[in-house]
């Protein structure tokens, strides 16, 4: 089976599907990697690392589609709207294209997917169940995300983190608040710990309070109802805007009194909640700092402006894209052994299994034999649901 990786071609996208030592483990056991000419570099991964390691080269795009069986990117279509529609086109009946793909949000670009009779599988719908932790990339890149947020904050922040005693006299700590305690917000509360500031975490979710607390940090307790906040898979759930108002209310007094408020709340496949009002915002003493991880969903900041930093009373604002791509080195290596786990569960004897009665297989498949086939993705890009089936097992792609 021949695994192609193509160079990833969304603006200011670094990263790379598959790093040089995965290259040589899927070698190992029986593949062919081909890689188009430079996909890595970006990475701070050579040809050269990639032939060393039994990869081949490709001169160009195009003979990377046309020979592989599979197709490995970190932004398929989906995730690259503009320039991903040229890469539709390359695709064939029977092939298969793995990466992230923006499924509920990008109908038109999965249909199309969908109509060149290719099999699309999604990343961001590895489902959060103890056999698939090796594949789940969206936690992956949501370590790196929480660990680049702080330092963003602690380069933005006319202040040090940590508590410094001197002959000068003693420097107090900054103070950090994190909001939301998933893979992201409990790296950035690892991080900003270790760079000495004095953290708090909030979630809505009270049974992450030890894991918080665990990391060193104190866990704000708001006085609001959150029994029913946890959705499927451990993502926070989506409230209504009664709870949400509530919430702001009680959050501005905490956040008035932050040097450094990082926000990673995100619901998949939906915006992201409004949780920092511009009047939390004003709040905060001048030279303050927020990070908002969630600006790619629209922000959990009223003000953010993704892409942007924005100053509001001396307070600045910021709303990085991409933050994963800002490390492409580890990022590339994480996300490319997830990728090599994914492979080898989907592949039977040299060959792709699409195994319908497994769990993992299931959830990630988007489109296959010409339709949309994910139930969930259907209905969040209005199509109608298609008859029930058994889950037959259907195999595909060369050996």
């Amino acid at each position: 089976m021949i695994v192609g990786v193509p160079k990833e071609t969304f603006p200011g996208e670094r990263r790379v599907a598959l790093f040089p030592g995965v290259a040589q483990q899927l070698v190992k056991i029986g593949h062919s990697v081909l890689l188009e000419f430079g996909a890595g570099e970006a990475a701070g991964f050579l040809d050269a690392a990639y032939q060393e390691n039994g990869a081949q080269i490709a001169p160009n795009r195009a003979e990377v589609f046309t020979a592989a069986d599979v197709i490995v990117q970190v932004r398929a279509p989906g995730a690259n709207p503009e320039a991903g529609k040229s890469d539709i086109e390359l695709l064939r009946n029977g092939q298969f294209l793995i990466g992230f793909c923006e499924p509920f949000t990008a109908g038109d670009e999965t249909r199309a997917v969908a109509a060149r009779g290719a099999a699309l599988l999604s990343m961001e719908l590895m489902p959060r169940i103890t056999r698939a932790q090796s594949m789940d990339a969206l936690s992956s890149m949501a370590t790196i995300a929480g660990y680049k947020a702080v330092l963003l904050a602690a380069d933005a922040l006319p202040r040090m983190f940590p508590m410094l005693m001197t002959a000068a006299g003693t420097i107090a700590p900054a103070r950090v608040l994190v909001i939301g305690a998933g893979v992201a917000g409990l790296q950035a509360i690892a991080t900003a710990r270790r760079l000495g500031a004095v953290v708090s975490g909030y979630d809505v979710r009270t049974a992450v309070k030890e894991q918080v607390e665990s990391l060193g940090a104190k866990f704000v307790v708001l006085d609001l109802e959150t029994g029913a906040a946890e959705g499927k898979g451990g993502y926070a759930k989506a409230m209504d805007e009664a709870f949400y108002r509530r919430q702001r209310e009680l959050m501005t007094q905490v956040v008035r009194e932050q040097d450094v408020v990082i926000t990673t709340a995100a619901v998949p496949g939906k915006r992201a909640p409004i949780l920092i009002t511009r009047e939390m915002v004003q709040a905060m003493s001048p030279g303050s700092v927020v990070i908002d991880i969630a600006a790619e969903r629209g922000g959990n900041c009223e003000i953010t402006k993704p892409g942007e930093t924005v100053v509001e009373r001396g307070v600045s604002v910021l709303g990085p894209l991409n933050l994963p791509s800002a490390i492409p080195y580890h990022a590339s290596q994480l996300y490319a052994r997830n990728v090599l786990t994914f492979i080898k569960h989907l592949t039977k004897e040299g060959r792709i299994n699409l195994d319908l009665k497994d769990e993992i297989t299931r959830d990630t498949l988007v489109t296959h034999g010409g339709e949309v086939v994910n139930p969930r993705v259907r209905e969040a890009i209005g199509l109608p649901a298609l008859p029930s089936e058994t889950g037959t097992p259907a195999v595909a792609a060369a050996s």
